[in-house]
């Protein structure tokens, strides 16, 4: 096959881009990468287009070449595409290194026995370093940003082989003092000696010379793979992140350099800090991280080192660099920030939270450094969360939330006010004019007192929940909080009985300190309402929750009191849903007779068999066999609503997405009917019932389609083709996006999404309404010159095969000729929904092909057409 034109591949990786993996799966995904590879090479396409290309293998490297083989292969091709450039300036080479260090680095083909990995390797360092080899690949005015992109190349070949550049330090670190990209290589040469100190202190071994300065490279001086090996496991991220790592888990702590080593070792961190203010805010994090986690715990290195970073960056705006500040504080604690940087720095976060033009985002950040400071001298065990020992409450009066915050602000400075309480509940300063527990106690009762609004947003009671348990989690031992907060809820309650839900959830999820009282007081409120209560389906939801073995007289006489109000199907389960609970708690006295009242009155047959059931177990089953019946069970899902709701059950319910065992595709057109219609072929791999299809277009181009039914399917037997109506409010191609939804043999149901389907062009066609008899001439003639001037008119050259012009046309146009004369002319009248049409002279053939005429009523329509028959050309 010839090299394909930009159109073409723009429709093929869009078709890619859409769905990677059933692209892949299909028959154009075999050669695709295969074919990006070919086309690089080709002069037919502009570097731009060549540029899309290399960016698809950026982006789905694993899909391309899926295997080390084709990994491999790939990357080979990309280098010998790289040194077949022409001198002159291209944009294709920083790319073409992209592509091949991906190739290798996502297909795991980095290695000694690697013939890219050892033709890559020494391009990129010559090119990083600036030596002879670098400068023969490409003009001068591109080596810096081939020098920069070559370290991020090296970069990430050193985070997927740690250790890789470690007989590189030297030659890094003298690039560094060089003419050149400094933040690219300062990242490069950080994460190295990082990897190095790490690879080198679990070998129980020195940095042997590793930071002298070394030659540049050379060809075919092999490459050394040892400290690679050694350090072949992935190590920790290098994203910034803190609290930093415990000592035991960084290793570094049994690394003891000799002096010579450690004044090398000083040297290059100190180079590397001395340059960081010239990187972006972004790599001065990530720069300060790795230097830190490289020292940190490294005998006989201290922290002085970074003092002076940490003057320059105590008072940043930029929060990646706190954020590094903070991580260098976790790391070094009291060895590297004084008392007093450590109240400066506390102050200064407690400030910057309280700035009203603060953005939500940042407003959050401040919030999270403060409940999470790390501090030099923490009290209490570790882990344990507290407020920091020099935030007070009357350094915090400007953080307290308030009911005008944002539902994650108020949140997060009501967790800080929580830490508050704690502490004041522990230095009992109960003399002071104000208090953190009763600001907290009046919050709690303005979220109530929103969420009880009748009709009111759920997101209002959300929070007040929210509130609730975190108020809960933090201050679980305090009494004092927990009685007014019980007391709160159960008067929520009363006021708004819709919120069952939310409290069902909350005693899920809190522990006994709350859980216990709120349970009791939950059921005193439901017991005391009459049945014939409104909210009668939320109270037994209640008590389905909180139903025990206390207080069975006003629970069963609540019962029935309601049973004679349960008339629907939704209420008599939820009422048989509190006896199975009431049996589970091993109420036996009074629930027998309430289950054979039950199954004698209710009127659904659902219910009065599930209540008979019931009643059959209490009456013959001792309380440790009852609870195993009535427990959870692992076994198949049970298919009817007697048997409690168990996972299998649930999982029975739910419509969960699977890989479709359905194969979808176009068959032969129809030309005809009002409307045009797609022939669809279905294939099945294993049996599929009720198969609905469902498919939507984006965009306003066509109408809402409808989905098409299917009662079963078999593999192997032939179906019908299904028929399914487009409704297009413009002739236009476009793609259906396709879900299927069916049940499997086994009963569960399923939804799958399939590859899209392609509506082309001449899917739209349709034949004009039967010409007079005797008249098709004058007919066309009217058809003709009814396009002008509204529409448009062109003409083309649409070349013939060997066949000639009467095969083209009865292969293609045959259902639209009105005029005829063949073997040398036609004229075609097409009709194109909702209310266009096209007109087409195929007159004068010749040998080598026809002039075409083209005129239609729709201007927008005449590219399409072109486009269509340009294509009946290529097919011939």
């Amino acid at each position: 096959m010839g090299p394909r034109s930009r159109e073409t591949w723009a429709q093929r990786l869009g078709a890619f881009r859409a769905s990677p993996s059933a692209f892949m799966a299909g028959p154009e995904g075999e050669d695709l990468g295969c074919d990006l590879l070919s086309e690089l090479r080709s002069e037919k396409l502009s570097e731009q287009t060549k540029v899309s290309l290399l960016a698809l293998s950026l982006e789905y490297p694993a899909q391309l070449w899926p295997d080390t083989a084709a990994a491999e292969a790939a990357a080979t091709s990309l280098l010998d595409t790289l040194v077949l450039l022409p001198p002159r300036p291209s944009a294709l080479r920083r790319p073409l290194l992209l592509a091949a260090t991906t190739a290798l680095a996502a297909g795991d083909a980095l290695g000694p026995t690697s013939a890219a990995s050892l033709r890559l390797l020494p391009l990129l360092l010559g090119l990083a370093s600036g030596s002879d080899l670098g400068r023969g690949f490409g003009p001068a005015s591109e080596q810096r940003s081939l020098q920069a992109t070559a370290c991020e190349c090296l970069r990430e070949l050193e985070s997927c082989k740690p250790g890789l550049l470690g007989g590189r330090l030297g030659l890094l670190r003298g690039l560094l003092g060089q003419e050149g990209p400094v933040q690219p290589l300062s990242l490069l040469l950080a994460l190295a000696l990082r990897n190095a100190l790490l690879i080198q202190a679990r070998a129980r071994a020195g940095l042997q010379g590793l930071l002298v300065a070394g030659d540049a490279p050379a060809v075919g001086i092999p490459w050394n793979w040892a400290l690679a090996e050694e350090g072949a496991a992935h190590l920790q991220p290098q994203a910034p992140g803190w609290p930093a790592a415990e000592v035991q888990e960084c290793g570094l702590a049994v690394l003891e350099p000799s002096p010579e080593e450690a004044r090398e070792l000083r040297a290059a961190v100190a180079q590397l800090l001395d340059t960081s203010y010239l990187l972006t805010p972004v790599a001065q994090a990530q720069l300060l991280w790795l230097l830190g986690w490289a020292l940190r715990g490294l005998r006989g290195q201290p922290p002085v080192l970074f003092k002076p970073q940490l003057v320059r960056l105590l008072g940043t705006a930029q929060l990646t660099l706190l954020h590094a500040i903070l991580a260098l504080k976790a790391a070094f604690g009291e060895a590297l920030f004084t008392a007093q940087d450590e109240a400066l720095l506390l102050r200064r976060l407690t400030l910057a939270a309280q700035h009203p033009a603060l953005p939500l985002s940042a407003h959050l950040f401040y919030l999270h450094c403060l409940l999470s400071f790390p501090e030099n001298w923490p009290l209490g065990p570790t882990g344990e969360e507290a407020a920091p020992l020099l935030l007070g409450p009357r350094l915090c009066r400007g953080l307290l939330p308030s009911l005008l915050h944002d539902p994650m602000a108020l949140l997060a400075r009501l967790h800080l006010l929580c830490l508050l309480c704690a502490d004041d509940e522990e230095k009992e300063e109960k003399a002071q004019d104000w208090s953190p527990q009763h600001y907290l106690e009046e919050l709690l009762a303005g979220l109530r007192q929103r969420a009880a609004l009748d009709g009111g947003p759920r997101a209002l009671a959300t929070l007040c929940f929210q509130a609730s348990y975190l108020v809960v989690r933090c201050l679980a031992m305090q009494p004092a909080v927990l009685t007014p907060l019980t007391r709160g809820l159960a008067q929520l309650y009363q006021s708004r009985p819709a919120l069952a839900p939310h409290f069902v959830d909350l005693l899920d999820r809190v522990g006994p300190e709350l859980g216990e009282p709120l349970r009791v007081v939950l059921r005193q409120e439901v017991v005391a309402r009459p049945g014939k209560d409104e909210a009668l389906c939320w109270h037994l939801q209640i008590l389905a929750k909180v139903a025990d073995g206390n207080a069975q007289s006003a629970t069963l006489g609540f019962l029935r009191a309601a049973a004679a109000r349960c008339t629907d199907w939704d209420l008599q389960q939820a009422l048989l849903q509190v006896c199975r609970a009431l049996l589970r708690a091993g109420v036996g006295k009074g629930l027998a007779d309430l289950l054979q009242a039950l199954a004698r009155q209710l009127e659904d047959p659902d219910g009065r068999d599930r209540a008979r059931l019931y009643y059959i177990l209490l009456a013959h089953l001792a309380g440790p066999k009852l609870g195993v019946a009535l427990g959870p069970s692992l076994a198949a899902p049970a298919a009817s609503s007697l048997v409690a709701e168990n996972q299998g059950f649930a999982a029975a319910l739910m419509v969960q997405e699977a890989p479709a065992p359905i194969r979808l595709s176009v068959g032969p057109r129809r030309a005809e009917g009002p409307v045009p219609v797609l022939q669809l072929q279905v294939e099945v791999l294993e049996p599929v019932y009720s198969l609905e299809l469902r498919f939507r277009v984006e965009g306003q181009l066509y109408a809402p389609l409808e989905a098409v039914h299917v009662p079963c399917l078999y593999p192997g037997r032939p179906c019908r083709p299904l028929l399914l109506p487009l409704q297009p409010r413009r002739p236009a191609p476009t793609h259906l996006d396709v879900r299927a939804l069916y049940t499997t043999p086994s009963g569960l149901t399923r939804h799958a999404h399939l590859p899209p389907l392609l509506v082309t062009f001449a899917d739209l066609f349709l034949p004009f309404p039967q010409s007079p008899e005797g008249d098709k001439q004058g007919f066309f003639e009217e058809l003709w010159d009814s396009c002008l001037p509204k529409g448009a008119e062109s003409s083309l050259w649409c070349p013939l095969g060997p066949q000639g012009l009467e095969a083209l046309v009865s292969h293609h146009l045959e259902p639209f000729v009105v005029v005829a004369q063949p073997p040398t002319s036609y004229h075609v009248a097409i009709h194109l929904p909702p209310n266009s049409r096209l007109l087409l002279r195929l007159e004068a053939a010749q040998v080598d092909g026809v002039p075409v005429a083209l005129r239609t009523d729709d201007w927008a329509v005449l590219p399409l057409a072109g486009d269509y028959l340009r294509g009946l050309s290529a097919t011939v």
